[in-house]
């Protein structure tokens, strides 16, 4: 393994507290920089002035990035605590700089000369999106407002690290050690993991936890009833009133709604989703819930077919009365009497390792592009690091941190390290962290992947190559800034399809033991098992956006019991199956409390379409057509910000999107 070309962090020798120091620094050059900018009336020099920021930014964002990272996946007291006392000063240099007249004013300039059009597009694009941005961070706003606004950034900075600490925290706080009897029908390899989950804790027998892992283990497998109840309300109660009062996020969520109307109302908006649109692809509150209602209309006949069959099979078991720690259970046992299909029996045929070298040959395939692990510091022995490499030269590079453990925030997701910028002074290649939480390996015996986990691999796989293959030159436009949030799940739901498909399959299977490619029925039973409860999944996913979207749409904002009210409402409408009283599902609701997707959660369904239609293209082409795979490429993954996200679809398409194909793709619907 040769050693990796591109400057990276020495993790190795990383002194955290020297990190702090650099970033309280280059937040000092940020605040002289902001002190110091005035109007120029000329256009060479105004270029300086924002070339200026620029630098600022992408030195400022590889250092915070790189603390942001750390806390997210090696979370200790020292580095929770460092990132805590930065984020209200980070916050407000922020707010500042967007609040800054002079600065805009120089952004406005540029804007409004000839010589703007003679500016390489992806800057002429970042200037517009700036003056954009300027306007909704209330530089307009009379100065007494401003440091309103500035404030009610600042704390829901630090309302949103809280939400996510508190999700953390209540996680790993749950131990449950399991006797014999409470592991009867969990396979083995899963109980292998949950006894490695004991040893741990410094307990010698299997135990459950909330990692995702395990409690997937338990509730899919478990034939004790009890067990996955138990197990259950521990999960969905989680950072709620019914559990350890230190870690209940209920005021956390009823704090940070009221500030965020607050602020929108002081852009002029009345409520907090009418501000989140104002930067998506969605052209209103009112069309984003009509497509959502839309979407739950299709799917409520296939989904009410989907839950009387899975009734049905309970009762064969004894269970008249079906609860939500009974679904995944049944499901399961159902998928394996109706397909002879069941996660278990897919996973030895996908260990880690022949996943990703497969997933790198259809990156390869779709884009010519070479992908190889290079030697590099990690920040965890779990880590590993690769480049991308085209023609012989390395364009890009990503680090993959793929397993469930300790002191590591759930769930999956990519961010960029550093982006791509070209200019007279630079020339920077893009990197990536992409971070899942799949079962460790166990023993000497490598990780295998259930179907889903590839699914969710190849997901942020997506996301990643959109930050790498970006062929936008600017900081503000590179790779997925500046993307409509609502289009940026495009490129990774898109990558997706490969997993349903007999040649993708073939590239990213060979049996632990055997070698041998997924078996012949496997395969069929795969394929014949894909529609299976699509309209209930859609139905839940529909609950979540109505659910994020009628929060941020209410005035005045909901405060805790509201917001529990809400959610109940949402679910009288569109949910087929009942959840228990003390389900606090919203308490964990990480993604709109502690991520990106306030008022912007149907961003999944609504991007769902767009990579649907997409796909539609390669499967009358073929998926693995060299051509076809350049145009999405160069029309999706390359452009970045720097296009309209709904004009680049319709350069890929050549027409506005349909919802026809998701339909198919959902098995509602045949290809005519």
């Amino acid at each position: 393994m040769t050693q990796a070309t591109l400057p990276l962090p020495q993790f190795k020798d990383f002194n955290i507290q020297n990190l702090k120091q650099q970033i309280q620094d280059i937040l000092v050059q940020g605040k002289q920089l902001l002190a110091n900018v005035m109007m120029t009336q000329n256009f060479q020099d105004t270029l300086k002035v924002i070339k200026n920021f620029d630098d600022f930014e992408n030195n400022f964002s590889e250092h915070w990035g790189v603390l942001s990272h750390l806390n997210a996946v090696m979370n200790t007291p020292e580095l929770r605590e460092i990132y805590q006392s930065l984020l209200p000063e980070v916050s407000d240099f922020y707010t500042q700089v967007g609040q800054n007249e002079t600065l805009y004013q120089n952004y406005q300039f540029l804007a409004d000369q000839s010589e703007f059009t003679h500016l390489r597009p992806a800057l002429q694009s970042a200037i517009r999106h700036a003056i954009k941005d300027f306007k909704l961070s209330g530089v307009a706003l009379e100065p007494q407002k401003k440091i309103e606004f500035a404030k009610i950034a600042a704390r829901l900075s630090q309302l949103s690290s809280d939400f996510s600490n508190h999700v953390l925290d209540a996680t790993q706080a749950y131990v449950l050690p399991l006797s014999d009897e409470q592991l009867q029908g969990i396979p083995e390899s899963s109980q292998a993991l949950l006894r490695q989950y004991g040893q741990q804790k410094g307990l010698e027998q299997a135990t459950a936890t909330l990692d995702i892992p395990a409690y997937l283990a338990i509730m899919t497998y478990a034939d004790d009833r009890q067990l996955r109840e138990t197990l259950y309300h521990a999960y969905t109660a989680r950072a709620s009133e019914l559990g350890n009062p230190e870690f209940d996020n209920s005021t956390v969520m009823q704090e940070i709604l009221a500030l965020r109307e607050q602020q929108a109302q002081l852009l002029g908006f009345e409520t907090f989703a009418e501000l989140s649109l104002a930067r998506k692809m969605a052209p209103s509150v009112s069309k984003v819930r009509e497509f959502l209602l839309d979407l739950a209309a299709k799917a409520q006949a296939p989904a009410l077919t989907e839950l009387a069959e899975l009734k049905a099979f309970a009762a064969l078991d004894g269970i008249e009365n079906i609860q939500a720690w009974d679904t995944g259970y049944y499901a399961e046992k159902l998928k394996q009497q109706h397909y002879n299909l069941s996660q278990e029996a897919l996973k030895p045929y996908f260990p880690i390792e022949k996943v990703v070298t497969g997933l790198f040959a259809i990156a390869e395939k779709l884009y010519g592009i070479h992908i190889l692990e290079k030697q590099a510091d990690v920040w965890h022995k779990d880590a590993k690091y690769y480049e991308v490499e085209e023609h012989g030269s390395v364009i890009g590079g990503f680090y993959f941190d793929l397993y469930a453990r300790e002191n590591k925030r759930g769930g999956a997701w990519m961010s960029g390290f550093r982006s791509k910028v070209k200019d007279l002074q630079l020339d920077q290649k893009p990197v990536a962290y992409m971070v899942c939480n799949f079962a460790p390996p166990v023993g000497t015996t490598p990780a295998q992947l259930t179907h889903d986990e590839i699914t969710t691999l190849f997901h942020e796989f997506g996301h990643g190559l959109h930050h790498i293959l970006t062929e936008a030159d600017h900081i503000g436009v590179a790779g997925t800034h500046a993307v409509a949030w609502d289009a940026v799940e495009l490129p990774s739901q898109f990558m997706e399809f490969w997993a349903w498909e007999k040649q993708g399959l073939d590239l990213i299977s060979a049996h632990i033991e055997s070698g041998e490619p997924l078996a012949k029925d496997l395969l069929d039973a795969l394929f014949a098992a894909r529609y299976f409860q699509t309209g209930m999944q859609t139905l839940r996913q529909v609950e979540f956006a109505l659910f994020d979207l009628n929060i941020h749409d209410i005035v005045p904002a909901p405060n805790t019991q509201q917001i529990q009210t809400i959610l109940n409402a949402v679910r009288q409408r569109v949910a087929i199956l009942p959840v228990p009283a003390d389900n606090r599902f919203q308490h964990s609701f990480s993604h709109i409390f502690a991520g990106g997707y306030a008022a912007g959660y149907y961003s999944y369904k609504w991007a769902e379409v767009l990579a649907s239609d997409a796909f539609d293209r390669f499967e009358q082409e073929g998926i693995f057509n060299p051509q076809t795979g350049q145009d999405f490429r160069q029309h999706i993954l390359a452009v970045g910000g720097q296009i309209d996200a709904l004009d680049a679809f319709q350069k890929f398409r050549g027409r506005e999107p349909k919802i026809d194909a998701l339909l198919r793709h959902n098995g509602w619907t045949i290809k005519s």
